[in-house]
């Protein structure tokens, strides 16, 4: 394993966007290169690669029904085909977590309004100890008859609270409401209960904890949604187009599984030969052995923040990957701003928490530097 990154820059914000590992740079080289020299690709190089990303990603996730992955350009363009095909009448309303990520919200709101219903957004409870067990609670009970989908991420985006997914699925499934996963800050770091979930759909974006390009996501879709209508009408998604001598003969069939919602010009023979590697590279350290070596970096500093005024999510309610750091109410945000960028700490600011997201990369001496620059001490 080997990343570009400077003994004296302490990155802990893969949160953000992951560095980006020597050999999935090394992937990117080699498809630049293919694709000065066009003639040496394939016609069938359309399709592997493709095949290869969907395989390396279902195994990431934890599931074997491979064909029922789709490559895809944005977590919101997957929620986009989720929202195009979901039942949703009026008088319903979509369950989410209070302060989601925007691409986990806009589109049910967009058809809340145009069907008739509402989007339910759970706020996280105002207090610091026992937030997220009483967050949990109160997204079970938001979901009820009139319930008509229950979306929301793997872990909380801005402070890294874990939902009770297995929990919180059954009991969408009671009243019969679909489970949509954004799993952008979780899969691949932590693992992903996929059998327990049994979801309708799960999307994650590849340039954070997937380790690969900016520009790809990969969705999951699950029975439900296998007839269901796509965004695009491509070419490659109908079936047969792997015969590039009968593209003509027009066919409405499309072809297995999800196919249908890839997005156009999803061969790029540049990032994905990039997505498998990263895919491959995440597959093979095994979220045990992430979490395992975040939890080993917390433990040297995790004491001295709580003692020094700074509110952490219990364990249970948490990934080691990514955790939310609450300051103390009487802390100048400015300030600590301040110290972290002198010390050359990088983390993230969302809502009301200070984003800390490591990974194996870390060392012990940037969380020493974390802590000393929250802290105030040298």
């Amino acid at each position: 394993m080997s990343f570009l990154i400077a003994p004296a820059v302490h990155y802990l914000n893969c949160a953000c966007m992951s560095p980006l590992p020597h050999s999935v740079e090394e992937a990117r080289r080699a498809g630049m290169a293919r694709k000065q020299r066009p003639w040496t690709i394939r016609p069938t190089d359309f399709f592997t690669e493709v095949d290869e990303v969907k395989a390396a990603f279902a195994d990431v996730l934890g599931t074997p029904r491979r064909e029922q992955v789709a490559v895809l350009p944005s977590v919101s363009y997957g929620m986009a085909i989720v929202a195009r095909n979901v039942p949703f009448r009026p008088g319903q309303h979509i369950v989410v977590a209070g302060e989601q990520f925007p691409s986990n919200v806009h589109p049910w709101r967009r058809l809340a309004e145009q069907r008739g219903g509402d989007v339910r957004a759970v706020a996280p409870p105002d207090q610091r100890n026992g937030r997220a067990a009483a967050w949990n609670a109160a997204l079970h009970d938001a979901i009820d008859e009139r319930t008509a989908m229950l979306a929301i991420g793997h872990v909380h985006w801005a402070d890294g609270t874990r939902f009770d997914l297995p929990r919180l699925a059954a009991r969408a499934r009671e009243v019969a409401a679909w489970v949509v996963i954004d799993g952008t800050q979780g899969v691949g770091a932590l693992d992903f209960p996929f059998d327990d979930v049994r979801p309708d759909a799960v999307m994650c974006a590849a340039y954070k904890w997937l380790m690969g390009p900016y520009g790809v996501a990969i969705g999951w879709f699950g029975d439900v949604l296998q007839d269901g209508e796509p965004i695009e009408e491509t070419w490659s998604g109908r079936r047969g187009s792997e015969d590039f001598r009968g593209l003509a003969d027009y066919t409405d069939v499309y072809g297995p599984g999800s196919v249908r919602f890839d997005v156009g010009q999803r061969s790029n023979f540049i990032m994905l030969p990039m997505t498998i590697e990263a895919l491959r590279l995440v597959k093979g350290w095994g979220t045990a052995r992430i979490q395992a070596h975040c939890a080993s970096l917390w433990g040297p500093v995790l004491e001295g923040l709580v003692e020094a005024g700074y509110a952490i999510e219990d364990a249970a309610w948490r990934g080691r990957h990514l955790v939310g750091v609450r300051p103390p109410a009487s802390a100048d945000s400015s300030v600590l701003a301040a110290r972290l960028a002198a010390a050359n700490v990088h983390v993230s600011w969302r809502g009301t928490s200070i984003r800390v997201s490591p990974h194996l990369y870390n060392t012990p001496e940037d969380m020493q530097a974390l802590s000393a620059a929250l802290t105030g001490h040298t």
